[in-house]
């Protein structure tokens, strides 16, 4: 019988499609992940709990581990060992946590004695980790990076990272196809960055919840490999899972010669190439949301409040409230302008800046630098900026920008050079803004204290931040820029031709500092049973108690529990931090007695009802819902979240509530006020008053449900599937066999040798406590 015909299918339908491990009758689907990165923020609880059950990494091949996220960038030619190196004590000891672990579990590691460390999202693409038509995930929202390679890359929690070590898989469902179309070509002083910023200003931090949006169109294809990374990185600014661009050509000529993809002159690239070419939408694909802009509208992009949509031309002034028709709006914009220190009238152009940041997992590649660097040649820093700071994304960034001296074009402008890291981005190193401090930066999130506390930043392009360091206010690079400054593959056109080199290892030297893989590519079943799955997951089934109203909207990870409280390798001791900003005054721990949760009764809270949308959007931190638990909150109820906040609650036996029809969620948050107690009633899926009358039906998924009334453990459920897993992996080697780490080195004795796959061991398929829907 002739095959059955396919149904037109999108990009992300194809690459998903290729990776189930089984599907269950409610839409659960086990998926395999290809490409895992690690690093040492979310990563130490995910060890400590492989530790606990006896587990080893499956696939030690697929992982790759670094240090970034709270590393100095100071310079490091005094650089021993990293305990002597990192003053801070708490990120001394995440580090050295992460030293340990990739030790004990045979992880190839990048750390900071390794010209190859760098941001995770930098070092995969650049050492050809991150393939087409791959699953790649990292504890780090921003993973959604490598999309711009046709991938399917997703930013997951700590519980997910110790789901893929030990299953190589995640239990996840199919999200909805969104296409945003971007045709025409950019003016010049017109970049990537301008274009995912106005994308999110048209669409909304929300706009994208529970989609992965593929970004095509003439633009799109324009551009290099790094500008794609660059949109497909703030793709969850946009509220997105994921986001996603078809190789081409232009991804073709990038891979070719990295260190871990395959080798160009190879049967396994001939083979990976054809395939990854058939990596596209098909013309007639069926799409849930499309969206299309159009160049000529895009102009120099910068923000303006404390969240990615608060975006307006340079050109432009800052908006008033009475400027938004939406009440929630209006809100927003009174508490951004109150928070930035802003007028509403006020030119962007007359605003004063205090620092410059030019670095992060969005703008510290090569072309990035090369672009600030042709707006700086020549110029000086303006006087009144305290700092101008520029971070390579990685050491081997930083190389190629000394050898072609774009280090000393910033040093003599009166920029301060850094090493490879994370850096301002975040603030978990030195690297932060003072409270009042305003920073023009290339970095993806404007939250409240994302850059220090009290900190105030504006996001904008390499070549926008460029100009304004120059300038010494928010600049338009239009004017400053060069005659021949036009929009050439997205960027600033830079007569540069050369791209990074990625020098392979040609000796035992050369690796003496990376923790290489084991001499094979072999999966490690863990042989631990899963009859003891429930064991510490406890059981959720009827939860009585007072809930705590907030009337806020995109209420952040960063809000829900600041960037300097996630410098700990344990998951406990975080309620105190919870929502840190707002419960204490600033510099103390005096109590801001108008926050509800400094008030009586709601100091007892087990319940959270929010009246605005996309609550837990941006970090994919899981210390956000460690904090509301540590707090004593078990359950959040709300009109919409944040996808990966969203799916951290579940892994901790915490029930996240969507309520969409306003009328119904403000009579919940009527008798929140009220300071009554309410009930969820999660088998009945109904929340009722004290008195036991009814306020609302709710949905949640049905594996989801059983989970959390169950007390089921993911891995355990997973590791149940055994046989399903192998089955997979050996469909992978068959079909895809550049993806089993043969492009890695491992240490021998006559010097380094490539790793072949080998075949996957047989185990004992286990057991598990819980019934029908078990993996």
């Amino acid at each position: 019988m002739p095959s059955a015909v396919k149904p037109p299918r999108t990009l992300y339908d194809k690459v998903f499609e290729d990776h189930i491990v089984d599907e269950k009758d409610d839409g659960t689907i086990l998926l395999y992940i290809d490409r895992h990165l690690v690093h040492e923020v979310t990563s130490p609880q995910a060890f400590e709990g492989l530790r606990n059950a006896g587990r080893k990494v499956r696939r030690p091949d697929c992982t790759l581990a670094t240090v970034d996220h709270n590393i100095p960038t100071v310079s490091r030619k005094n650089l021993t060992t990293t305990e002597k190196f990192i003053d801070e004590v708490d990120s001394r000891t995440q580090c050295m946590t992460l030293e340990e672990n990739v030790k004990a579990f045979d992880l190839t590691y990048f750390g900071l004695d390794d010209k190859r460390q760098g941001i995770v999202h930098i070092i995969g693409p650049e050492q050809g980790f991150t393939l087409p038509g791959t699953t790649v995930v990292c504890g780090d929202s921003h993973t959604s990076t490598h999309g711009a390679f046709g991938s399917i890359a997703q930013g997951i929690g700590t519980s997910e990272v110790e789901h893929v070590l030990a299953t190589q898989t995640l239990i996840t469902r199919r999200s909805k196809n969104m296409k945003v179309q971007v045709d025409g070509e950019l003016a010049p002083g017109v970049s990537s960055k301008d274009i995912i910023l106005h994308i999110i200003g048209v669409i909304g931090t929300a706009g994208g919840t529970g989609c992965t949006i593929e970004f095509c169109g003439s633009a799109i294809r324009s551009l290099s490999m790094e500008a794609r990374m660059s949109i497909c990185n703030m793709s969850i600014e946009a509220g997105a899972r994921a986001g996603m661009i078809a190789p081409d050509q232009t991804t073709i000529d990038y891979l070719k010669g990295r260190p871990l993809a395959p080798k160009e002159d190879s049967p396994e690239w001939k083979k990976a190439v054809n395939y990854w070419l058939t990596l596209k939408s098909d013309p007639d694909a069926k799409w849930d949301h499309e969206v299309f802009i159009d160049c000529k509208d895009i102009a120099p992009t910068v923000s303006w409040g404390t969240s990615p949509q608060d975006v307006i031309p340079i050109t432009g002034k800052v908006p008033s409230p009475d400027d938004f028709q939406d009440e929630v709006k209006k809100n927003a914009c009174k508490r951004a302008l109150e928070y930035m220190g802003l007028t509403a009238g006020t030119p962007m152009q007359d605003i004063v800046l205090d620092k410059v940041f030019i670095g992060s997992c969005t703008n510290a590649r090569i072309e990035d630098l090369r672009a600030a660097a042709r707006i700086v040649e020549g110029k000086k820093v303006a006087s009144n900026i305290k700092h101008a700071m520029i971070v390579p994304g990685s050491g081997l960034v930083k190389n190629q920008a000394e050898s072609e001296g774009l280090d000393k074009i910033f040093t003599n402008a009166g920029f301060d050079w850094r090493e490879a890291g994370c850096s301002m981005c975040l603030g978990m190193n030195p690297d932060i803004l003072s409270p009042g401090e305003r920073c023009a930066s290339t970095s993806n999130r404007n939250f409240e204290g994302r850059q220090g506390a009290g900190g105030r930043t504006h996001l904008m392009s390499p070549v926008m931040a460029a100009a304004a360091a120059i300038v010494g206010n928010l600049a338009d690079v239009r004017k400053l820029a060069p005659p021949s400054t036009s929009a050439a593959k997205g960027s600033p056109k830079i007569e540069v031709q050369a791209d990074v080199h990625m020098e392979e290892p040609n000796s035992d030297d050369d690796l003496e500092n990376s923790m290489d893989l084991p001499a094979d590519s072999v999966s490690y079943p863990s042989s631990t049973s899963t009859k003891g799955a429930s064991a510490g997951m406890p059981k959720f089934e009827t939860l009585r108690g007072y809930a705590a109203p907030m009337d806020i909207a995109n209420i952040d990870t960063d809000a829900i529990i600041p960037k300097q409280f996630l410098k700990t390798i344990k998951r406990s001791g975080l309620g105190s931090a919870l929502f840190h900003a707002w419960r204490y005054e600033a510099g103390s721990d005096a109590e801001k007695k108008d926050f509800v949760l400094n008030q009586e009764p709601f100091r007892q809270s087990k319940i959270l009802v929010c009246t605005g949308p996309n609550f837990g959007c941006g970090s994919s931190r899981e210390h956000a819902p460690w904090a509301l638990l540590d707090f004593g909150i078990k359950c959040i109820v709300a009109p919409s979240y944040g996808d990966i906040f969203f799916n951290n609650t579940f892994k901790n036996g915490m029930l996240p509530i969507r309520i969409d029809d306003q009328a119904t969620l403000e009579k919940i948050a009527e008798v929140a006020k009220s300071g009554k107690e309410i009930e969820v009633d999660l088998p009945n899926q109904t929340i009722r008053d004290a008195d036991g009358n009814e306020l609302a039906k709710f949905d949640v998924e049905e594996f989801r449900k059983h989970c959390l009334i169950n007390g089921l453990d993911d891995i355990g459920l997973t590791m149940s599937s055994e046989e399903h897993i192998q089955k997979h992996e050996a469909r992978r080697t068959r079909e895809w066999p550049w993806l089993d780490g043969s492009g890695y080195l491992a240490r021998h004795r006559k010097g380094p040798v490539k790793i072949e796959a080998a075949a996957v061991p047989k185990t004992n398929r286990g057991e598990v406590v819980g019934e029908p829907l078990e993996w």
